[in-house]
């Protein structure tokens, strides 16, 4: 897939996932959460209010630090389109 057409299968998934309504398990959020944070490079750090949830995001966005953007983007894309696959 080129650079173009990964950004926009890339937007068009987090745009699936923000208009879902339906709360997604834990693990897929800190996977979709790692991902998109490598995808977008944003490495800021967790900001909830409780301290497990901020560990549990600090070791998801550990676990992604030696893939790439673009691989960051494909993953994400991939895990969306097979959530939505399998969810039934």
């Amino acid at each position: 897939m080129n650079k173009r057409n990964l950004d926009k299968a890339f937007i068009e998934a987090v745009e699936r996932v923000n208009a879902h309504s339906e709360p997604f398990p834990a693990d897929t959020l800190l996977k979709l959460y790692a991902y998109y944070k490598k995808a977008t490079n944003d490495y800021g750090k967790p900001r909830s209010r409780k301290p497990i949830i901020n560990a549990f995001k600090t070791n998801a966005l550990f676990q992604v630090q030696n893939i790439t953007q673009d691989k960051a983007k494909q993953m994400y894309i991939d895990l969306v389109n097979n959530y939505f696959l399998y969810r039934k």
